[in-house]
């Protein structure tokens, strides 16, 4: 027979703000403001479905949550709503209001990350892609892109291996490089075979980077038809996802 509880655990949240806030609260994507007596913004959070995760909130057990938890929920007069179309804006709004309001109660994603750029160099030996904190004087380079540089150099370095090396593939890259080990500068060696497809690659860039990610996925698919392990074409097609994402954002 469960144990009743003699007291029940605080309400602070429910108490001021009314059940109904709760129960009325939507069922979408989103963030939420939590706002103090003097409308300071105390603390800014996202939710894939706010009714859900503004339950989470309801009860404040004394037992369970941290105590700067217990204060945050002390404190809060009011919560502002926003919604958002989906998860992803609703992750871009909260970042934004994070560096906009630096909340005392957040801990993370208050200040902007250092600026990240992804530079590339084709010369008679290789193609060079590096991560730098300054965009290339020669124009060389797409940016500032954040954290999401590192990701975006991972993806690239992947797809343009095995269109440049069709023989090798995945299982032939260098050790590390699949899983993002890479050194300061990804050097991808010129093919053996001399063609144009090396020298391609330098306007097939610059196209990406300007929002046009079609010529490079067609020249991957078309290079790269001869890999057809299941494990390299999911990553193939994952990767040139994302590329096609990415640019779509530019």
């Amino acid at each position: 027979m469960p144990q009743l509880l003699l007291i029940p655990d605080p309400r602070p949240l429910v108490e001021r703000l009314g059940v109904n806030f709760f129960r009325d609260a939507p069922q979408c994507p989103g963030v939420y403001l939590m706002r103090d007596a003097a409308e300071t913004v105390l603390y800014v959070g996202k939710a894939k479905n706010l009714k859900k995760r503004l339950g989470n909130y309801r009860v404040a057990n004394p037992g369970r949550l941290p105590r700067r938890h217990l204060r945050l929920l002390r404190q809060v007069n009011r919560i502002e709503l926003q919604e958002c179309a989906d998860e992803r804006s609703a992750l871009a709004r909260e970042s934004e209001l994070l560096r906009e309001l630096r909340p005392r109660f957040n801990r993370a994603g208050t200040w902007p990350g250092p600026a990240r750029y992804l530079g590339w160099k084709v010369t008679e030996e290789a193609l060079e892609l590096a991560i730098t904190s300054t965009a290339a004087s020669d124009g060389q380079s797409c940016g500032p892109l954040g954290a999401g540089a590192v990701a975006l150099r991972c993806v690239l370095v992947r797809v343009l291996w095995c269109a440049l090396h069709p023989e090798r593939g995945l299982f032939g890259m260098p050790a590390g490089w699949f899983d993002g080990g890479l050194a300061e500068i990804a050097i991808i060696p010129k093919p053996r075979t001399v063609d144009a497809d090396f020298e391609h690659c330098n306007a097939l860039l610059q196209q990406l980077f300007a929002g046009h990610a079609i010529p490079l996925v067609e020249w991957v698919g078309a290079r790269t038809i001869t890999q057809a392990h299941p494990f390299e074409v999911a990553v193939r097609e994952a990767d040139l996802e994302a590329i096609i994402e990415f640019a779509a954002k530019r």
